[in-house]
């Protein structure tokens, strides 16, 4: 695999997810907080995360150089969670998106990765502007938007999706 950009902050290793990760993306996917604010992807199995790493993360990664990472806490390199950049049907322009494990919430391991992330973006990817959709009764991922100086513009639905999600935007100025 090419040397994609991965990084780091103080506590957190940010490299992008691989199928090395299929085990933490399984748990992840199935987590109470991914299906309630996020959605069920039906990865009910290790292999279907290997297969859901493979096509829905990895042909972003070798086409635009940025997808999901995979957030590593540097103290004991457990995997807790995930941040990224993606390319989203529906919406204009690339989206930033994070999910921890419970566990690891509430820490500053959201935002630590996701400002990491933003800046990144701004400065390595060369993006003018990041976007950041959520459910209307996920307050922390409103409340992590506004810290890391998102504005809400508005609405908008996804395609196949009827739910309401508030819309985010920050500009690289």
């Amino acid at each position: 695999m090419k040397n994609y950009k991965a990084f780091e902050t103080d506590r957190l290793y940010i490299k992008p997810t691989t199928e090395e990760d299929a085990e933490f993306i399984f748990q992840l996917l199935n987590s109470p907080k991914w299906l309630q604010y996020i959605g069920n992807r039906n990865v009910t199995n290790i292999s279907d995360a290997k297969t859901y790493i493979k096509e829905k993360m990895l042909p972003q990664l070798y086409q635009l150089g940025f997808s999901n990472y995979t957030v590593i806490r540097k103290e004991d390199n457990v995997k807790i969670g995930s941040c990224g950049l993606y390319n989203r049907d529906g919406l204009e322009g690339i989206d930033i998106g994070f999910a921890f494990l419970e566990e690891y919430e509430r820490k500053g391991y959201a935002y630590e990765a996701a400002n990491a992330l933003k800046h990144t973006a701004f400065s390595t990817f060369n993006l003018k502007e990041i976007s950041a959709i959520t459910t209307k009764d996920n307050s922390s991922s409103q409340n992590l938007l506004v810290k890391l100086g998102f504005k809400l513009i508005g609405t908008t639905t996804l395609p196949n999706d009827d739910e309401v999600l508030l819309l985010f935007k920050i500009s690289n100025n």
